[in-house]
């Protein structure tokens, strides 16, 4: 059975909206993998945003795709060491 679009759609938004407010950075702000982080979660947030506006303009197809780019950043994020998680949103990770 395939996939509903719109609720994948929905369903990868949450992800990536969970996954970012979930990672932390390992190393402060101040240092390199500080700023390597914060620059994955902000590419991660304006994924996001992006996702949400192809939504509002009725395109859930680049909606899904945003998403799920959005959330990549943030799974090779953790995978590398620059974020840690919760045990609780680990769930969320390919960890």
């Amino acid at each position: 059975m395939p996939a509903d679009l719109a609720e994948k759609t929905g369903r990868y938004e949450q992800m990536l909206a969970d996954a970012l407010a979930a990672v932390e950075p390992t190393a402060p702000l101040e240092t390199p993998l500080g700023e390597a982080a914060a620059a994955c979660a902000e590419m991660a947030g304006s994924y996001l945003d992006d996702g949400r506006h192809f939504q509002t303009e009725g395109d859930p197809v680049n909606a899904l795709a945003a998403f799920a780019y959005g959330h990549g950043w943030l799974d090779c994020g953790v995978r590398t060491g620059l974020f840690s998680v919760p045990e609780e949103s680990a769930h969320l990770f390919t960890t």
